[in-house]
């Protein structure tokens, strides 16, 4: 026969066996909801999906799903249709990110309600019909605007400015190598006004370039500030995806992990001691 106290521990040990279950059930179920497991990558001008491979690498290696969108840079429409095909394809939360003229890109398709966090890498990052152009006037002109070559209706950097003032601190053959698979942009493509602004609306990262010659450093950090980013510096050419892709990849790590461990905050559920969500 069971005595009344042990049968009290038993009872005891039962529910709270039962409570930690459910908390169990609800808290994974609520990481593979709400966690950041998706990563959307955009690249810039002079530049096509290729450009993200090693920071490609390493998000993969640390078991997020990575989808590198291919911009044909012929107009802001098109390229926001592009990246928002991409963000159809995702399963669920996702970091959106952007390598230069990228971050035009990702501020107007980055209110998309899958989309968790912003990441912009020496990127532009309009207001909503917001005049870019001339809110870079108003910064230092950087040297690679000089080695632009036009033809045919588009424009791309010529090979002296792309090895020294796009891809300073990338190895001379790589950065001949992005050279030949650069993209050409159309001549109307800087002149795109966005219609929103995402930043406004969803959490920021920022990486700046402080050796930058194609993009201003300090219109760089005026936007991360204006943005209330997260900002990290490097000493980094404008290709910082290329020269320092594991600190970029960090950053977007950061982003994903800021994301995922809210999970279980919402979940209702007070957490057992010691439990940790992953």
């Amino acid at each position: 026969m069971i005595s009344r106290r042990t049968f009290i521990a038993l009872t005891a040990g039962a529910a709270t066996a039962s409570l930690t279950g459910l908390w169990s059930v609800q808290a994974s179920a609520g990481a593979r909801a709400g966690s950041a497991r998706n990563v959307v990558l955009v690249h810039g001008a002079y530049a096509d999906g290729s450009s993200w491979s090693q920071v490609i690498e390493r998000l993969q290696a640390a078991g997020l799903n990575v989808t590198s969108v291919q911009n044909p840079l012929t107009s802001l429409s098109d390229d926001v249709a592009a990246t928002r095909r991409a963000l159809a394809l995702q399963d669920g939360p996702t970091i959106l990110v952007a390598h230069s003229w990228g971050g035009t890109v990702i501020s107007e398709a980055g209110l998309a309600s899958n989309v968790t966090g912003l990441v912009y890498v020496a990127a532009r990052a309009p207001d909503a019909g917001e005049d870019y152009a001339a809110l870079a006037a108003q910064f230092p002109t950087p040297p690679a605007n000089a080695g632009l070559v036009e033809s045919g209706g588009f424009k791309q950097l010529s090979k002296e400015a792309f090895l020294r003032d796009f891809a300073g601190d990338v190895p001379r053959s790589l950065a001949l190598t992005l050279y030949a698979a650069q993209g050409r942009i159309s001549d109307s493509l800087f002149t795109s006004k966005t219609s929103v602004a995402a930043w406004r609306h969803k959490p920021t990262w920022y990486a700046v370039s402080r050796n930058d010659r194609t993009t201003s450093p300090d219109l760089e950090r005026f936007l991360a500030a204006r943005m209330g980013a997260k900002t990290v510096e490097l000493d980094s050419s404008h290709l910082s995806i290329v020269s320092h892709p594991a600190a970029i990849t960090k950053l977007i790590l950061d982003a994903a992990a800021a994301f995922r461990n809210d999970g279980a905050r919402h979940q209702g559920v007070d957490a057992p001691a010691g439990w940790r969500v992953s």
